[in-house]
């Protein structure tokens, strides 16, 4: 249990958690004050962020101390499976189930709570991520264009992201990236990852003038939204990995 005494300094950290080894990202960061730790949404990886003077040591004890309760977040990932006809998928948070349909056309078709797609089975994830991904890109436009006029910024570059542990970035140059799982999300959920990377081109930081102004910009509760996140965010990794 305590092999991280022992470890390799070379080697990449890690910790055995439900019976396997999931590495352990460190970031040391100039703002932080304190030891801060998740799990990836994906169960890929521990996070630990920690100030800039903190030991690589400390952070694998602080791990190692909390190793329970790792273990009980791992286990509350939901499995992965292949993704066919059958899977129940969501978007815009409502349920829907993926169906194949080989005489359908190949553009996908939502209709009475089912995502109908045509052509191969074989292609069938392919596309219907594919699908989701060109409506993600269209509703998080629309929704940086509001967010920007909000705050009467020029409207950022946007770029969709595939992060396995992040939601959305804003760049220093002013660039912003956001996950585009959260189409599955409730829109709420969705437009308040997109007002705090807005927020972000006002306050590059996470001080109380940033929240104030990310209060002043989403139109709905950030509370709610970071709720539903923590609880549920998980769940939008399973059905394409």
């Amino acid at each position: 249990m305590l092999d991280w005494l022992r470890r390799d300094p070379r080697a990449e950290p890690e910790i055995e958690l439900c019976g396997r080894a999931v590495p352990i990202s460190i970031r040391r960061l100039d703002r932080a004050r304190r030891l801060t730790m998740r799990l990836a949404p994906d169960g890929s990886a521990v996070r630990i962020s920690m100030p800039r003077w903190g030991r690589t040591e400390e952070a694998l004890a602080f791990a190692e101390a909390r190793r329970d309760w790792l273990e009980k977040q791992l286990a509350r990932i939901p499995e992965q499976s292949a993704t066919g006809d059958g899977t129940p998928l969501h978007f815009r948070g409502d349920p829907l189930v993926l169906r194949h349909d080989p005489a359908a056309p190949r553009r996908p078709l939502v209709d009475d709570g089912q995502l109908i797609v045509g052509g191969p089975l074989g292609s069938l994830q392919a596309r219907a991520m594919r699908w989701l991904q060109n409506e993600a890109r269209a509703l998080l436009e629309v929704d940086l264009a509001h967010y920007c006029t909000r705050a009467a910024l020029p409207v950022s570059p946007l770029a969709l992201s595939s992060a396995q542990r992040r939601w959305g970035s804003c760049a220093a140059d002013g660039a912003i990236r956001i996950n585009w799982r959260l189409v599955m999300a409730p829109d709420a959920v969705r437009r308040s990852v997109v007002a705090h990377e807005v927020a972000h081109l006002i306050h590059f930081d996470h001080s109380p003038a940033f929240h104030h102004c990310l209060g002043q910009l989403f139109e709905g509760s950030i509370h709610e939204a970071n709720r539903w996140l923590k609880g549920n965010g998980r769940s939008l990794y399973v059905p394409f990995g």
